[in-house]
């Protein structure tokens, strides 16, 4: 057999394996809360800055809005945000946190640095973080051009 077709040869699968365990880390802590992986991330987006456009949330979580909008409107049943429309453009819808969803922000306070000391390892320290950050930084960078393989 090739070497190139050796399952551990394959960064892929060094990518999706280590995406998958770490959404299993976060269950949980999340899981307390009454909240997914998903939902969690979108939080992330909406405590980094409120009041914004589905398409905007969409767009930093790299996800289509038609994705992205399910999971809008199971928080909303859930009282975290609300949904109303742009006063602009009514076909825009903005997202708000609830107080619900900014009183998250504090109970989840201790989830980063959580997961962070369990999945850093010898290999990723505090000081190699950054530029680990960045290799991911330029695959995912790569990944969202318009074609990023080519024969």
């Amino acid at each position: 057999m090739k070497e190139e077709f050796l399952l551990d040869n394959q960064l892929c699968f060094r990518l999706y394996t280590a995406s998958r365990l770490l959404t299993q880390a976060y269950h949980p802590l999340l899981s307390q809360q009454g909240l997914t992986y998903p939902q969690y991330l979108v939080l992330l987006v909406l405590w980094e800055k409120d009041k914004q456009p589905v398409n905007d949330i969409a767009r930093r979580l790299y996800l289509e809005t038609n994705t992205v909008t399910p999971l809008l409107q199971r928080m909303e049943k859930e009282g975290i945000l609300l949904r109303t429309k742009g006063k602009k453009d009514a076909r825009q819808m903005i997202v708000s946190l609830t107080a619900k969803g900014k009183m998250l922000q504090e109970k989840l306070s201790d989830v980063p640095m959580t997961l962070g000391k369990a999945v850093l390892c010898g290999s990723v320290t505090p000081e190699s973080a950054p530029s680990l950050f960045t290799m991911l930084d330029d695959i995912i960078g790569k990944l969202s051009e318009p074609t990023p393989v080519k024969k």
